[in-house]
């Protein structure tokens, strides 16, 4: 008889079994009803809903803040990992500490600072006010939130890598002839562009399904500051959840395939990372 093959972590029938529960009860059985409470919508009466004029308008305004974000973070994210990683000053480790806030501040907490802050009469928005612009309570602020929310993502992913770059494949670009800048854009961008793309995805999937931080800052209006988050809650307020749970299949099947690609790219990482080091 063919001895069972000893395994580093006992109890796997065991582990795996407990771990199927927990995710069916906290995941699966959850988005299950979502869909159920969907399909007591014939596909008409589904397409209508997701295809509204208010639902479009917030499909847009999600996307396209969302998106912008996630750009703005990936360009001074990159800056501010960067700095973290190359430079000695003082108050760096206070900086450091600084850029997980966003992560441990409660969004409603992050949302009154935010509008108060951009307010006309703010402390910031009051600079802002005689240039003729106004930042809460517009899609600016919106704006303004989303990208508070997302820079940790940018910085988190990109400073291990910056942290783990051998100095001597700099050093040996610079002893061939090339300057700062064919070094940062020929070899350490690219090595960079990988973990980059990680951050960015990231913050972008988060900023899709920020609610917290946005409900203070933007006025909620339909069809200008309204977010598809904040037009589910409302529907829900309506006593709409068919409406309300037709909109959240939307979100829930573009999540899923951002949160693929997030994987994918990830892995993409780890072999570029484990190419380098070969």
């Amino acid at each position: 008889m063919a001895r069972k093959k000893n395994r580093v972590l006992p109890g796997f029938r065991l582990t795996l079994g407990y771990t199927l529960l927990y995710l069916s009860l906290i995941v699966l059985i959850p988005l299950a009803a979502v869909f159920w409470k969907t399909s007591t919508l014939t596909w008409a009466q589904f397409t209508q809903v997701i295809t509204s004029p208010q639902a479009l308008a917030a499909y847009r305004l999600s996307f396209g803040a969302s998106l912008l974000a996630a750009f703005i973070n990936a360009v001074f994210g990159l800056i501010v990992a960067w700095v973290l990683v190359r430079y000695n000053f003082f108050g760096k480790k206070f900086i450091d500490a600084l850029v997980d806030l966003p992560f441990a501040l409660p969004t409603a907490v992050a949302g009154i600072t935010l509008a108060t802050l951009y307010a006309p009469n703010g402390w910031i928005g009051q600079f802002f006010t005689p240039l003729g612009i106004k930042i809460s309570f517009t899609r600016l602020g919106v704006l303004v939130a989303l990208t508070f929310i997302g820079l940790p993502f940018i910085v988190r992913t990109v400073q291990p890598i910056l942290e783990d770059f051998e100095p001597e494949i700099e050093e040996a670009a610079a002893s061939l002839g090339a300057n700062r800048w064919q070094v940062f854009w020929r070899i350490i961008f690219p090595t960079l562009t990988p973990a980059l793309l990680t951050g960015f995805a990231l913050a972008f999937a988060r900023a899709l399904g920020e609610y917290g931080s946005v409900v203070f800052i933007s006025s909620n209006i339909p069809m200008k500051t309204q977010i598809v988050p904040l037009l589910i809650m409302t529907k829900l307020e309506q006593f709409d959840y068919p409406g309300a749970t037709a909109l959240a299949v939307v979100m829930l099947v573009f999540s899923f395939v951002l949160l693929l690609t997030i994987n994918v790219l990830q892995w993409w990482t780890n072999r570029h990372n484990a190419n380098n080091l070969a």
